[in-house]
């Protein structure tokens, strides 16, 4: 009947709706749309945090976040980023979460974070980053989180962190450092967590801890360390967690036995020389060695494929 037929119509868009269109007066927005290629305008002043992942998104326009005065986070993950303008966080200063996970970011602009010094998470993980700024990191006094991972740097240069206070967690997990310079870590005092995983990293300095000394959880497995500077952790009194697994050990350095809980310590994967320097080791630091089982002794020839632990606690060792 033509009033059924004049009623579907009616019913029927009059043309393909926009992805993720804003909603007036709300709080958050949120789109995962993939064919999603502009960055959404027309966004309430309300808006406390904006999410737009997994989609086709490739550039972004410097305004693109001007009238967003209350902006408080910005997750941009899974997209297709490679660039990002210098102004374009200058109208959100009171942004405290930033998520640029997986991108193709190679460079920030030098200026990217002027203004923004109350942002506490910086997630920049897998992207293509190859080289530190330290401008990146001089207006961030209240950054506590800054993930790194995953990118292409070859080297943290000297003091580049030196202004972040406040942080608490640092990843550079799953770059290609081959070494670290000595002060690479200054002015970190507060730092609790630091991830070197899966880096190329064949040495340490002597000195490489000394500036964070609330250090409690130390990660670095899964690199090409062949021997530890005698003393490098003694300056991590709260360590809580080490992880020395699957590098090219041969000897162990522990920090200094301090009240509290056992050190867990991970040093599975290595070819440990099982006589009396690691065994009495061992035995007076006390850790708790949480791969045991994959400990294994490589050398002397008597004690080749043992648990480390079963050795060190033996009472025919001689040590």
């Amino acid at each position: 009947p033509p009033l059924l037929l004049l009623l579907l119509l009616l019913l029927l868009p009059l043309g393909p709706a926009a992805p993720c269109s804003p909603q007036p007066n709300a709080t958050h927005f949120i789109c995962t749309e993939p064919t999603l290629s502009t960055f959404p305008s027309g966004l309430p002043t309300t808006t406390l945090a904006i999410s737009v992942e997994f989609t086709a998104l490739a550039a972004l326009l410097p305004a693109a976040l001007a009238g967003l005065p209350q902006l408080q986070e910005l997750h941009l993950s899974s997209n297709r980023l490679a660039t990002l303008p210098e102004g374009l966080l200058h109208p959100v200063p009171t942004l405290r979460v930033l998520d640029l996970t997986d991108n193709l970011l190679a460079d920030l602009p030098a200026g990217i974070f002027t203004g923004n010094g109350h942002l506490q998470h910086l997630v920049l993980q897998g992207n293509q980053l190859q080289a530190l700024q330290p401008a990146w990191f001089q207006h961030l006094p209240q950054l506590h989180w800054l993930n790194l991972a995953a990118n292409a740097l070859v080297e943290v240069p000297p003091a580049v962190f030196h202004p972040l206070h406040s942080l608490r967690s640092l990843d550079l997990s799953r770059n290609r450092l081959a070494s670290l310079a000595p002060g690479a870590l200054a002015g970190l005092r507060a730092l609790r967590r630091l991830d070197l995983e899966g880096n190329r990293l064949g040495t340490l300095p002597p000195a490489t801890f000394e500036p964070v000394p609330a250090l409690r959880f130390l990660f670095l497995q899964g690199n090409e360390l062949r021997a530890l500077p005698a003393g490098i952790f003694v300056p991590l009194r709260h360590l809580r967690v080490l992880d020395l697994a699957h590098n090219r050990l041969q000897a162990l350095e522990l920090p200094l036995r301090s009240p509290g809980p056992a050190l867990d310590l991970d040093i599975s994967g290595n070819p440990w020389v099982c006589e009396c320097p690691l065994l009495a080791l061992l035995r007076r630091a006390a850790p708790r060695l949480t791969t045991a089982r994959d400990t294994l002794c490589a050398s002397p020839t008597r004690y080749r494929g043992q648990e480390v632990a079963a050795v060190s606690q033996a009472g025919d060792t001689g040590c």
